[in-house]
C-alpha cells in the first residue's frame, strides 16, 4: 500500500472506530434504556383537554419519581390512530404503556392478550369481564366528588333550579350529572334539575355546542350549571358568566378560567393513580386488577378540599359556612354513613 493511500485511510479508520465505540456505548436494539420508560397514549389530541394533559403530566411525574422517563403519543380521535400508537409503543418495549379513557377498553384487552410480556395501565376506565394479567386499571369514584358539588349548588341556588351539561347520555357521564343532582337534593329536596348532553362527533371538545346547551339551561331559570364536557367546558363557563349563573368544573381546578363564575370542581388525582399503578408494575406486583379511587383514597375530591384552596379563585371559598357542610358530607361518605350510588353499576 502506498504511503499516500495509508495517509488517507488512517483518518477514515479512526473515524470508523470512534463511531463503532459510540454505537457500543448506546442502548442495543431491543434492550431498555437505563431506568424504566413509560409511554402515555391519549385517545384524542390533547389540545385544550385538561384531562388528557393531566394524564401526560401525571405519567411524567410518576416516571421521574420512579427514576425513569416518559413519552406521549397523541391519537387523533380515531380507532385506527389509537391502534397505530399502541403498536408503535409495543415496538418500543417500554416498562408500561399507559392508556386513558373508555375508548381503550376493548383495545387494552386485545393488545394485552396479544403481547403478554408487555405491561399495560388503563386510567379512568376498565373493560368488562376478566382483566388480562398484564393489565391494571385505575378508575375513579367521580360520583362522590360530584355529590359534594351538588351540596354546594343546593345551598347556593336562589332559583331552586340547577342543571348539567355533559358530553354523552350514557351511565358513565351520569356519574357526574345524577350525583350532582342527588347531592343538591340532599340539602334542598324541592329543587329542579335539568340535564343536557352534547353528543355528536366531538362530545368532549365542542365549546360552542356546550355553551348553547348551558344557555338553554340558564334561560329556563337555573342559576347553577355543572360542566362535564372536557374540552368544551369553556363554553359552559362563558354561558354562566353571560347569564349571571354559577358554574362547576371537572378534572382539574378550572376556577382560574372564569374567576367569580366557577364555584368548585370535581377533580381526579390522576397523578396519585398513575404513580400508584406504575409503582406496582416496577415492583412486579400481580396485575389483572381494577382499583377504584374516591374520597377515602384521595383519588377523587373537590378543589376546595385540597391544599392551597384558600388562595385560589373558587367562589366557594367565600362561603365558609357552606364549605363546612361540604366537609361534613365528605367525612360521612368516607366513613360509609352516606353511600353515593354508582350510576354505572345501576345502569
Amino acid at each position: 500500500m502506498r504511503p499516500r493511500t495509508r495517509a488517507l485511510l488512517l483518518p477514515l479508520l479512526l473515524a470508523l472506530l470512534l463511531a463503532t465505540a459510540a454505537c457500543g456505548s448506546g442502548t442495543p436494539q431491543g434492550q431498555r434504556k437505563q431506568g424504566p420508560e413509560f409511554i402515555y397514549i391519549t385517545d384524542a389530541p390533547i389540545g385544550v383537554n385538561q384531562f388528557l394533559e393531566l394524564g401526560k403530566t401525571g405519567t411524567g411525574g410518576a416516571a421521574a419519581a420512579l427514576g425513569g422517563t416518559s413519552r406521549t403519543f397523541e391519537s387523533n380521535d380515531t380507532d385506527q390512530s389509537r391502534r397505530t400508537n399502541i403498536e408503535a409503543a409495543v415496538a418500543a418495549w417500554p416498562k408500561a404503556i399507559v392508556l386513558i379513557t373508555f375508548e381503550f377498553d376493548d383495545l387494552s384487552v386485545e393488545y394485552a392478550e396479544a403481547h403478554p410480556r408487555q405491561q399495560f395501565v388503563l386510567i379512568d376506565s376498565c373493560p368488562d369481564g376478566e382483566i388480562p394479567a398484564n393489565l391494571r386499571c385505575g378508575v375513579f369514584k367521580e360520583y362522590e366528588a360530584s355529590y359534594l358539588l351538588g351540596v354546594e349548588a343546593g345551598l347556593l341556588t336562589r332559583s331552586g333550579r340547577i342543571g348539567t351539561v355533559a358530553a354523552i347520555d350514557i351511565p358513565f357521564f351520569h356519574r357526574w350529572s345524577d350525583s350532582f343532582a342527588l347531592g343538591a337534593r340532599s340539602v334542598n329536596p324541592k329543587l329542579t334539575d335539568q340535564q343536557l348532553f352534547v353528543g355528536g362527533d366531538n362530545p368532549v371538545g365542542d365549546p360552542a355546542r356546550a355553551k348553547e346547551l348551558a344557555l338553554t339551561i340558564t334561560q329556563s331559570g337555573a342559576d347553577q350549571v355543572f360542566a362535564v364536557t372536557g374540552g368544551g367546558n369553556g363554553g359552559v363557563f362563558e354561558a354562566a358568566k353571560e347569564s349571571g349563573a354559577l358554574a362547576y368544573g371537572v378534572d382539574v381546578d378550572q376556577c382560574p378560567q372564569a374567576p367569580g363564575s366557577i364555584v368548585d370542581n370535581a377533580i381526579k388525582r390522576i397523578d396519585v393513580v398513575v404513580k400508584d399503578l406504575l409503582t406496582a408494575v416496577v415492583q412486579g406486583k400481580a396485575g389483572g386488577t381494577s382499583t377504584a379511587y374516591g374520597l377515602a383514597e384521595n383519588g377523587s375530591t373537590v378543589t376546595s378540599l385540597t391544599d392551597g384552596a384558600a388562595s385560589g379563585q373558587c367562589v366557594i371559598m367565600k362561603h365558609p359556612d357552606i364549605l363546612e357542610r361540604v366537609r361534613q358530607a365528605r367525612d360521612k361518605i368516607v366513613s360509609g354513613e352516606i353511600v353515593v350510588p354508582d350510576p354505572v353499576r345501576a345502569g
